[in-house]
C-alpha cells in the first residue's frame, strides 16, 4: 500500500470548527485528551522513507515530521504529520483540520494562536508540548509562505 497524502481528509470532512465544537461539548480535560489522542489515531502514518532530516520538525519534544504536498493547479496545501506520540498526533490532527487543503495563502494568514486560546489548549499543556506545536505550526506556515511567494 502506497502513501496518498491527499487522502487525508482533516480539513474537509473534519474542520477546525468540528473539533471545537466537539471539545467544548466535551466536560472536563482527561475526555478532550481522550478525544485528542482518538484524532491522532485517525492519521496514517508516514512510510519509513520520508521520515528524513527535512521533514523533521525541531523543537519537539516526541518525534515529530512534516510531509507537504502542492497541488498548484488548484492552490491547495496537503499536509501530513506522524509522531512517535499518539498526544502530538492528535495535536497534528488539530493543526490538520484547519490548515490542510487550503491555499498556501490560507494556511499562512490562518491564526492558529486565536484557535488554541479559542479551545483553551495550550493552558492544558505541558510546556515543551506547547513549544513543540508552535513549532509544527511554525514549519507548516514557513512551507506555506514559500508556496504563496
Amino acid at each position: 500500500m502506497s502513501f496518498d497524502i491527499r487522502s487525508i481528509k482533516l480539513g474537509k470532512d473534519v474542520t477546525a470548527e468540528d473539533i471545537a465544537e466537539d471539545l467544548e461539548f466535551l466536560d472536563d480535560w482527561e475526555e478532550r485528551y481522550r478525544y485528542i489522542i482518538d484524532l491522532g489515531k485517525q492519521l496514517p502514518g508516514l512510510p519509513d522513507e520520508l521520515k528524513t532530516e527535512d521533514r523533521f520538525v525541531r523543537g519537539c519534544q516526541s518525534q515529530v515530521w512534516l510531509e507537504t504536498d502542492f497541488d498548484s493547479d488548484n492552490d491547495t496545501l496537503y499536509l501530513a504529520v506522524d509522531s512517535d506520540a499518539l498526544i502530538v498526533k492528535g495535536l497534528a490532527a488539530i493543526v490538520l483540520s484547519a490548515l490542510n487543503r487550503q491555499s498556501p495563502q490560507a494556511a499562512r494568514d490562518y491564526d492558529m494562536d486565536a484557535f488554541f486560546d479559542r479551545i483553551d489548549l495550550l493552558g492544558h499543556l505541558s510546556p515543551t508540548r506547547g513549544n513543540g506545536l508552535r513549532a509544527m505550526v511554525a514549519k507548516i506556515k514557513h512551507q506555506a509562505t514559500q508556496l504563496a511567494a
